[in-house]
This record gives C-alpha cells, sequence and structure tokens, in this order.
C-alpha cells in the first residue's frame, strides 16, 4: 500500500511537472558589431527573460508538500519517540480558463520581454555602425581640411608676394595668416573628435575600425518601415501580454477546482498514556484525495478587473500613438535625405564648374596668364567638392541607420 501511495503521487507530479515549451533561437547576424562582453550580457538577458517565462508559465503548478516531523520525550521517565511524514498536494485543475490564459500570459510575456532585449541590442549596434560612419566621415573630412590648408598656404603664398611686390599692405597679408591657423586649428579639432569618436567605438566594439566592413543602407518605404518595426512588433506584443492578463484577472473572480491528495504515515514508539509503566509502539499509513471548488467574493472584484481592462485599452491606444510617432520619424528623415541629396548634387555642380575653370587655366597658365598657385587652388576645389559628396553620402546612411536600427524585415 506504501508504495502504491507514493508511486500515485509521484506519477502526478511528473505529469504535472512535464509541461516544457520549445524556444526560437535568436537571430545573431548582428552580433559582430558589438563586443563579446556586449554579447554575454544580452545572451544572459535572454537566459534571464527565458527563465522568468518558464517560471511564470509554470506557476499555476502548485508544489508538492513534504513533511517530516520526529519528536523524544520522557513524560513517565520512560523515553518515548514519534515519527510523523505526509506528502500533501493541493493542485488547481480547473481555474475558468486562468490555467490556459496564464500560460498565454507568460508566453506573451516572454516574447514582449525578448523584443525588449532585441530593441536595446539593437540600440547598441546601431551605435557602433553610427561610430563606424562617423570615423569614416572624419577621415574625408581631414582629407578635405588638408586640401583647405594647402589652399590658405597657397594662399599666404600669393600674399606674401604681393606684399614683397608692393601691391598689398600688410593687413591682407596678416589676415591670410589668420586664415591659415583657423583651419589649421580646425583640423586639430577634427582629428581630436575622431580619437573620441574611436574610443567610443573601441569601448562597445572588439572588432578594428580600420579594417571592419561598413554596410551600405538602401532606402526603405513608408509601408516596409511600419510592417517591419521592431518597435511596433514589442507594441502589438504588449497589447497580447495585457490582453491575456485581463482574462487572467476575470478568471481570479470565477469558480476553481483543486485536486487535494496527501499521504502519510505515523509510528510511535513506547508511547504511554499515566504512569502505569505500560507503552506501546506502532505505525499507520493512510492516503487521502479529493476535490474542492472555491469561487472568491471581493469587493474589489470590478476594481481588479476595470484596472487590467484599462491597460489593455491603453496598449491598444499607444500602438497607435506610437505608429504617429514612427511615421513622423520617417517623414523627417526622408526630409532630412532629401536635403543632403540636394548638397550633393550642388556638390557635383560646383565640381562641374571647378573642373571648366581649372581646364581653362591650365591653358592660361601655359600661355603664361596665370601661375602655378592658381592651378594648384582650382585643383584642391575640384578635390573638395568631390570629398563633400562622399560625406554628404555619409550623412544621409547616419539618417537611414536611424530607420535601420528599428528596421527588421523577413531575412534579418
Amino acid at each position: 500500500m506504501k508504495h502504491f501511495n507514493f508511486a500515485f503521487v509521484l506519477a502526478m507530479l511528473l505529469t504535472l511537472c512535464s509541461l516544457v515549451y520549445g524556444e526560437n533561437e535568436k537571430d545573431q547576424a548582428l552580433d559582430r558589431y558589438i563586443s563579446k562582453y556586449k554579447k554575454e550580457q544580452f545572451n544572459y538577458d535572454y537566459e534571464k527573460v527565458k527563465a522568468e517565462s518558464s517560471k511564470l508559465r509554470d506557476s499555476w503548478i502548485a508544489p508538492v508538500n513534504l513533511n517530516y516531523n520526529y519528536s523524544k520525550s520522557n513524560p513517565y521517565k520512560n523515553d518515548q519517540s514519534s515519527h510523523q511524514a505526509s506528502v500533501k498536494l493541493d493542485q488547481a485543475i480547473f481555474s475558468s480558463g486562468g490555467i490556459y490564459y496564464g500560460i498565454k500570459f507568460a508566453q506573451a510575456s516572454r516574447k514582449y520581454s525578448n523584443f525588449s532585449v532585441d530593441v536595446a541590442k539593437r540600440k547598441l549596434v546601431k551605435d557602433a555602425v553610427s561610430l563606424l560612419m562617423q570615423i569614416k566621415q572624419m577621415d574625408l573630412k581631414i582629407s578635405r581640411q588638408n586640401l583647405q590648408i594647402k589652399n590658405s598656404e597657397i594662399s599666404l603664398a600669393q600674399k606674401k608676394e604681393q606684399y614683397l611686390n608692393g601691391q598689398l599692405s600688410s593687413g591682407f597679408l596678416d589676415n591670410a595668416v589668420i586664415e591659415r591657423n583657423i583651419v589649421i586649428q580646425a583640423l586639430y579639432d577634427i582629428q581630436t573628435n575622431k580619437q573620441r569618436l574611436i574610443s567610443k567605438f573601441n569601448a562597445i566594439s572588439d572588432m578594428d575600425y580600420k579594417t571592419v566592413y561598413i554596410p551600405h543602407l538602401d532606402t526603405i518605404t513608408k509601408e516596409n518601415f511600419l510592417k517591419y518595426n521592431i518597435v511596433l512588433s514589442m507594441s502589438q506584443s504588449d497589447i497580447a501580454k495585457n490582453r491575456y492578463n485581463k482574462n487572467v484577472t476575470i478568471s481570479k473572480y470565477l469558480p476553481h477546482i483543486n485536486l487535494v491528495a496527501g499521504y502519510n504515515y505515523d509510528k510511535s514508539e513506547n508511547q504511554q498514556f499515566g504512569n502505569t509503566g505500560a507503552g506501546f509502539s506502532g505505525d499507520t499509513d493512510y492516503y487521502n484525495y479529493g476535490l474542492r471548488a472555491t469561487m472568491p467574493i471581493d469587493l474589489n472584484t470590478f476594481r481588479d478587473i476595470e484596472i487590467s481592462q484599462v491597460s489593455y485599452l491603453k496598449s491598444k491606444v499607444m500602438i497607435e500613438d506610437k505608429k504617429r510617432e514612427l511615421i513622423a520619424i520617417f517623414e523627417q528623415v526622408a526630409q532630412n535625405i532629401q536635403n543632403f541629396q540636394k548638397k550633393k548634387t550642388l556638390s557635383r555642380e560646383n565640381s562641374d564648374i571647378y573642373k571648366k575653370l581649372l581646364s581653362q587655366t591650365k591653358d592660361m597658365y601655359s600661355a603664361g596668364y596665370k601661375t602655378h598657385y592658381d592651378v594648384s587652388l582650382l585643383e584642391n576645389s575640384v578635390n573638395i567638392q568631390g570629398i563633400d559628396v562622399k560625406i554628404f553620402e555619409i550623412d544621409k546612411q547616419l539618417e537611414l541607420l536611424t530607420l535601420y536600427e528599428m528596421y527588421k524585415n523577413e531575412k534579418n
């Protein structure tokens, strides 16, 4: 009988604890831009979400209570002892949908929490890529500034000759020196800013900024930006989470049925009743099982349900508000990209103008009407316009990166 009862309780426990759910593997494609320590932190975040979700999912499974008590006494100068052991279970088997909705709530909570980690990770990846783009842009700005310095030095050399020839006053020469100092100091500022960017990048990535691949981002349509938006996906999962939580809250105040079961074992040695000197020993075991039905009556029932209902309705409003916010971000980015495109066009037009002037100046230089200073100035100006086009393209990429931070298409 003892073995049968223990087997009955053990089988019940194993059946209740065998509910496990699979998990999809996380996409690690973007991890290469962040350091191994950052990756480990995010992996622990995912593991924590998984553990918390499993705990929440199985919270409806009641614990099996194991009890043991041993006592020894000598009230009549004779030692007597008692052993008591029991296994008890009080398990909900019907909760008016509460068990089902509790499991669904746990799954929705896990999905929402994973999205939260995804958003944080994509933010960090975006920061790393943004820093790479800005470092590359700083290299272009350094090249551009060096050309500016060359032009200022050419201008200074021209002013010196004109001053020595009595064609200019010393004030014009002083201005040329000041202009040269300004562009050189600007170069130092750019180099300092580049080092700051490198330091920030090295703090979040293990990769070498000199050799790492920088992705080229294509434009996104508004429809796809909203359709594959990870922020909206997180908001949608929040709606599902609040909907299931509302159902769980309602079920708390509806009828519940629990399965109660237990096994008890008592053993007594030399038990005495009075100072007779006689005692007895023995052991007994028995089991019990049955059903328990309950339905709580609580004055705060409707208030509790109303709170969960309001949270659900609020999450539905919030996603619409989030859509409007994202549309505004998209339109602002689109406007900024359009402006950078105009700047690129203007730089190309300026480059064409300088190229024509350069060609004419070279002819005039060959004829002796222009100096080599004039040729060098225009050559540098042509190169500066070409660099400007590349700088504005990176500005455009940085704007697109704002969208890609939240964009997750089916291939990602």
